[in-house]
């Protein structure tokens, strides 16, 4: 008894915990666009119509069942149809679904209008990343970048301990979808390898992203914030670690953050060129394979048996460096080893075999530089 008093008193805190209530969540999330706004006022608008009708309805039974029960002396009704009965129970739920569809309609309209855009961004699905090209077939930017999990340690099974769990756990990105606000986007979504899907709650938008289709879709945000989402279609073991991320700022503020684009990666080009020590490679290296293969060969390097193979004292990465370049750029036909070459430029490319090579006790003690990369492109 003393037990079960326990039990209940700690639910009792759980439910009045204010932090409990605020990650239980029923109902839609308001919309940040104006069509998401909308499909969310008239999911609202169903949602107290089916109430009234669930009042009305289960009203009229409980009424019935308490005051004309069998006990109370009443006879069951003898009577044949109503045509005026009929007629009502035909027209007014006609008039309610009318009152349902305009709205509706009109909203669904809005969402599949892509036309006459500011600007594009083609958003591309990998295991397991965003990648983002801004102002596809248009008046190119020159802006490009793949937008991965900030925690990358969370992937491993050897470092997610060390990974803080707070309200952003699994939830932030190292690259953010940038958009200027009161600026039409249209979102062109495709896949480099299997079914993703693109959702973010506060905009209205849920697109699946397929190898080789396009889908499209669009936002307009109105004020600066960030919004976040995730991949909502199964996609393979790390799923849980496709955070998206969209920050909106002012026109002011994008076009500052253009400029910054720009000449972070023409600092890029620039640092290819150059010849690099090997403590550079490693440290670099260090962190692109945390970002980009952690999450399969784990951060020891030991991968996991029968998954994902070993780093670790492999023939890869202890045998011929051109070899394990090639490996690493253009991947494994006919498993989950991906082609890296056109996700990496020179020097991370150049860096993360290094790093590999040299890292878990492998010590081949060479090194591939920016430049090696690019002979072998």
């Amino acid at each position: 008894m003393i037990a079960a008093i326990r039990v209940a008193g700690l639910f009792g805190l759980m439910l009045l915990s204010g932090q409990s209530f605020a990650d239980y969540q029923l109902n839609m999330v308001p919309g940040v666009t104006e069509f998401s706004q909308s499909a969310y006022e008239i999911h609202t608008m169903v949602m107290w119509i089916c109430v009234g009708i669930g009042i009305v309805v289960f009203g009229a039974m409980i009424y019935s069942i308490i005051n004309h029960r069998k006990s109370k002396g009443h006879q069951p009704a003898d009577f044949h149809e109503s045509t005026t009965l009929e007629i009502l129970w035909t027209i007014i739920p006609f008039v309610i679904l009318i009152v349902m569809a305009i709205p509706a309609t009109k909203t669904l309209l809005a969402m599949e209008d892509v036309s006459s855009p500011d600007m594009s961004i083609k958003v591309t699905g990998y295991q397991w990343k965003w990648h983002y090209d801004y102002n596809v077939g248009e008046k190119a930017e020159d802006i490009s970048y793949f937008s991965n999990i900030a925690t990358p340690k969370a992937l491993s099974l050897s470092t997610n301990a060390e990974v803080p769990k707070d309200d952003k756990y699994l939830l932030d990105v190292d690259n953010r979808l940038v958009v200027p606000v009161d600026t039409k986007v249209r979102l062109l979504f495709t896949s480099n390898d299997v079914i993703h899907s693109w959702w973010v709650p506060q905009f209205g938008v849920k697109k699946d992203a397929i190898p080789g289709f396009i889908n499209e879709s669009w936002i307009n945000v109105p004020e600066p914030g960030v919004y976040r989402g995730k991949c909502a279609e199964l996609c393979g073991a790390n799923h849980g670690f496709m955070p998206i991320v969209v920050e909106a700022l002012s026109k002011e503020d994008y076009a500052a953050w253009v400029d910054s684009q720009k000449a972070a990666a023409a600092e890029v080009a620039a640092s290819a060129s150059k010849t690099w020590t090997k403590a550079e490679l490693i440290a670099k290296g260090e962190q692109v394979y945390g970002t980009f293969c952690a999450g399969c060969h784990q951060a020891n390097g030991e991968g996991l048996p029968n998954v994902f193979p070993a780093l670790k004292g492999s023939p890869i990465a202890t045998g011929d460096i051109s070899k394990h370049l090639s490996t690493v750029m253009h991947g494994v036909a006919g498993t989950a080893m991906q082609a890296f070459g056109g996700q990496l430029n020179d020097v991370d490319l150049a860096a993360v075999v290094t790093y590999e090579r040299n890292a878990w006790g492998n010590d081949t003690g060479d090194m591939a530089q920016p430049s090696d990369v690019k002979a072998m492109r």
